[in-house]
């Protein structure tokens, strides 16, 4: 499956200033294989919303806030809306999950 990621420029900037992680860090995690994503029924109103938890290309853990659109059979475009690091409750989750 190919991953296609797209993030507004503006919040893109904002979220770097306000959690000092950038979107371009964060869409690594969606390709953590011990990732854990589920659906975000609460933040899901206008489009559905998805919330992962796992480890950027550097290892660090963090929380990513996106949609997914299909494209084709073989090519997703993921919209990244946030990233942050976890609480100490998401980082218990990710780490007692069951690989």
């Amino acid at each position: 499956m190919e991953l296609d990621f797209e993030w507004d420029p503006a919040k893109a900037l904002l979220n770097a200033k306000n959690h000092g992680i950038a979107f371009e860090q964060a869409a690594s995690v969606l390709l953590d294989p011990l990732a854990l994503t589920v659906f975000d029924q609460e933040h899901s109103v206008a489009e559905e919303r998805w919330f992962t938890i796992g480890q950027n290309s550097s290892g660090m853990l963090m929380v990513v806030v996106h949609t997914f659109e299909t494209l084709t059979a073989t090519r997703v475009r993921v919209r990244l809306i946030s990233a942050r690091k976890p609480t100490t409750n998401e980082r218990r989750t990710y780490e007692a999950e069951p690989r």
